[in-house]
């Protein structure tokens, strides 16, 4: 079958909409599904600076969502018609995937980032018969059509806006997992947010729907603006004594704090302005060495990466929508859509930051 994708052929170069071709239909194990929608994620524009680690060209794209039109296999537990969130891929027989720890799969560089899965790679081509690169995290969703592991999809109920729920496979899920599974935040805990970007504002509404108290900071006035209307406690990251500001805004300290940022500075003041046993959570990837104060991990402080919100997808997103349904995680209210063919649109706006969330639409879906 052929279908339009936004191809990036180049790690300079703009996205192309252009026609592709599955030479075969769903392998065991796997759906073809026809997208709805598919969040534009940082992760998907930091390839541009892998320079080689993810292979070109490719098909990026990694929050889809969309309705099942095929199955491959009996054992796919999906029927043609089902609408599906796709998240990140795993193996599924590895220590931690067995432990409910697919965030934290052995394969999981391998299988998202660097190549993908090897089995029935070279059918994703160009209509001239060009290999493109193995599916981006699974999925490849920049596109009308992704042929995704099953164990990468998550049914959802046809009466959610499912060109909506894309982010919730990983941006969303990654903020929110961090405070509602990494932290396990509740009534009278504070979560400081470091960074008010979708995983930041995600992170801010989970802590919300938890009964705690968000601490948001953030370099832009807008930024803070919307994280004080999802219950925040606004900071300028530029603040004087940020560390003591926090503190005093949180009774003494925070228990928790989440950085967004990978800025070296907000780190520390992070960990300076966390009470006794306090937790950093990092879920940006640092750029360089991280040179920490002194003091920075006294008093039984400590300092962890946190990948894709420590979530089993199956079990998150669920959690997720409902919440979303209740009126406690309003999602949606970060979200600007854009037809497929505006995929540079929408890429020049978010690394400006005039929007929060792109999703992009197909053609025929808007």
């Amino acid at each position: 079958m052929k279908f339009g994708a936004a191809v990036l052929r180049s790690y300079d170069g703009p996205f192309a909409v252009e026609e592709v071709a599955l030479t075969s239909g769903p392998a065991d194990g796997e759906v073809l599904v026809r997208v709805a929608g598919c969040g534009m994620c940082r992760t998907d524009l930091a390839v541009r600076r892998s320079r080689g680690r993810s292979p070109l060209p490719a098909v990026l794209g990694h929050e889809g969502a969309g309705v099942v039109v095929e199955t491959g296999g009996p054992d796919t537990g999906l029927a043609v018609g089902d609408h599906v969130v796709l998240s990140f891929d795993s193996c599924g027989r590895c220590r931690n995937c067995l432990a409910a720890a697919p965030a934290y799969c052995d394969s999981f560089a391998s299988l998202n980032l660097f190549g993908g899965r090897e089995e029935n790679a070279a059918r994703f081509t160009d209509t001239a018969g060009n290999a493109l690169a193995p599916r981006w995290f699974g999925q490849s969703s920049f596109a009308e059509y992704a042929m995704v592991p099953a164990r990468n999809t998550v049914r959802v109920a046809p009466s959610l806006p499912l060109e909506l729920l894309g982010p919730l496979g990983c941006g969303f899920l990654t903020g929110a997992g961090a405070v509602l599974n990494s932290f396990g935040a509740g009534p009278g805990d504070t979560v400081v947010v470091l960074g008010a970007g979708a995983v930041g504002l995600a992170a801010v509404m989970a802590t919300a729907a938890a009964g705690a108290t968000a601490v948001a900071v953030d370099r832009f006035q807008e930024r803070l603006t919307l994280a004080e209307r999802f219950g925040a406690l606004p900071l300028y990251a530029s603040s004087p004594d940020l560390p003591g500001r926090i503190r005093r805004l949180t009774d003494g300290g925070a228990r928790y704090a989440l950085d967004t940022t990978a800025s070296a500075r907000l780190i520390n003041d992070a960990l300076h302005a966390l009470r006794p046993t306090g937790r950093l959570g990092l879920v940006a990837r640092l750029p360089t060495t991280l040179p920490l104060e002194v003091g920075a991990l006294d008093r039984g402080r400590t300092i962890s990466h946190i990948c894709e919100g420590d979530a089993v997808p199956g079990l998150l997103i669920p959690r997720l929508t409902a919440l979303w349904q209740a009126g406690r995680f309003p999602f949606d209210q970060l979200i600007r859509t854009y037809p497929l063919t505006d995929v540079n649109e929408a890429e020049r706006d978010c690394e400006a930051g005039r929007v929060v969330k792109p999703v992009l639409i197909p053609e025929g879906r808007t």
